[in-house]
């Protein structure tokens, strides 16, 4: 067994059809335990920004709408917000089913245990290192750190719910290949 070559990857791929040229990647959706968790550390850890919030009271759930933007870009007025929020590339969705911080028991499944299925995001920074030591300060807990295992330069957090962080520099892992 053997990975796909890159020729053969290349044949398995069509140029995509005119009628997806304004398709854009929005969002990736995490469900979330406790948004109070969440949003703490998505903004401060993370540094991302709260671009939305979204509540569905019929239903009982919030959709947090998360992303790198500068705060003077984010609209004042809420319906220009949400369509600006909606428009915005590589946002994470944070959703709340209400009440689910009250339950102890709950856990959502990350995708990295069995049955394994999703994986995790990626956040691109500058110094991989840096920034570590900045998480290990303010507690984040660790999958992998820099230095550990056989992909060097690479780390993996985890958030409040378990998900996965890939934590890279571009430079570094274009290097790799």
């Amino acid at each position: 067994m053997s990975a796909l070559s890159c020729e053969e990857a290349i044949k398995c791929c069509s140029e995509p059809d005119p009628a997806t040229k304004d398709f854009l990647f929005q969002q990736t959706m995490y469900r979330i335990k406790d948004p109070r968790v969440s949003l703490d550390f998505y903004t401060r850890i993370l540094g991302m920004r709260l671009l939305k919030k979204m509540d569905f009271p019929e239903m009982k759930f919030s959709l947090f709408f998360m992303g790198f933007e500068k705060a003077e870009d984010i609209p004042k007025d809420e319906i220009s917000r949400s369509k600006w929020a909606l428009s915005r590339k590589g946002v994470l969705e944070l959703t709340h089913n209400w009440g689910s911080e009250n339950d102890q028991d709950l856990c959502y499944h990350n995708g990295n245990a069995e049955p394994r299925g999703y994986g995790h995001i990626g956040i691109k920074v500058s110094n991989v290192d840096e920034v570590c030591e900045r998480f290990e300060t303010l507690g984040v807990k660790f999958v992998k750190k820099p230095n550990e295992g056989k992909m060097k330069g690479v780390a993996f957090i985890q958030d409040p719910d378990g998900y996965w962080i890939e934590i890279f520099n571009s430079d570094i892992v274009a290097s790799c290949h």
